[in-house]
């Protein structure tokens, strides 16, 4: 089982960024997350257009860029127009919401510790028109769910998507504990694509370290995010190859079953 990684630039030196890619690109990573934030869909404000298309001037790595914003039909076409290679939206923005889960973690406040979910997609037309937009321009296209949506609302729309992203925080702030519900929507999910046929990436994002490296790969995850265990460390590259390291062991399947976790947040 291949194993590739997109280390978010979310926690780089925002002054630095491109001197944050040059470090952990002597890792060789597949693919340089970009967390895209509007302050509304997250309580958090990012990156926009100009820096992706500045990060694209700079790096030959493919930019995994993810819309966590409220208009994704708005503003797909900016980010494909930037340099994107891969654009990844939320199936919050086309579903009927329920009322924002405040669940708290174990090292964030209120804001921090919710996010939409959906109970049901009521708009899957907009969604695929995403996708469609996404492949028309010869990028490719992946659909991600929060904490609080059911991952089984996601299966219609595999075939339609090269990547589905579990998130495995509540979007919005790096440095969160890993949510070991995650693990079970990776099974589903990595499931449903071998049932299917499918040559998907299977990517989760949030409180990827050492350990939950090897329980998220173990679950059927095979592209990880890591930000703060890789660009937040002394040396970003050799943060890597630990975690390369670690998913080994998971792809081996030398990591604990999932179901012994507690089900709040790991470390």
């Amino acid at each position: 089982m291949r194993v590739e990684f997109s280390p978010s630039l979310l926690s780089a030196d925002f002054m630095r960024l491109a001197e944050a890619v040059r470090a952990v690109e002597a890792a060789r990573p597949e693919w340089l997350h970009v967390d895209v934030m509007d302050g509304h869909f997250v309580p958090n404000l990012t990156i926009g257009p100009p820096v992706v298309r500045a990060l694209k001037a700079v790096t030959d790595t493919p930019l995994d860029v993810h819309l966590m914003v409220s208009n994704p039909e708005e503003q797909l076409d900016w980010y494909l127009e930037a340099g994107a290679d891969l654009v990844t939206v939320h199936l919050e923005c086309g579903g009927s919401p329920e009322a924002p889960s405040r669940i708290r973690s174990r090292n964030c406040g209120s804001a921090r510790g919710s996010s939409a979910s959906v109970i049901a997609v009521s708009s899957p037309e907009k969604v695929f028109g995403l996708f469609e937009r996404a492949h028309a321009a010869g990028r490719l296209a992946g659909l991600a769910i929060n904490p609080g949506t059911p991952a089984e609302l996601a299966l219609p729309f595999l075939s339609a998507v090269d990547l589905v992203l579990v998130m495995s925080v509540h979007p919005g702030f790096g440095g969160q504990g890993f949510m070991a519900s995650a693990l079970e929507k990776l099974r589903l999910l990595s499931s449903a694509a071998a049932a299917q046929g499918l040559d998907l990436l299977i990517e989760v994002d949030g409180g990827i370290n050492e350990k939950t490296a090897a329980l998220a790969v173990a679950a059927g995850a095979n592209l990880l995010v890591a930000g703060t265990a890789v660009l937040g460390a002394a040396d970003p590259a050799a943060a890597l190859e630990r975690l390369r390291a670690a998913a080994g062991a998971g792809a081996a399947g030398g990591a604990a079953d999932g179901s012994q976790l507690a089900t709040s947040n790991l470390a």
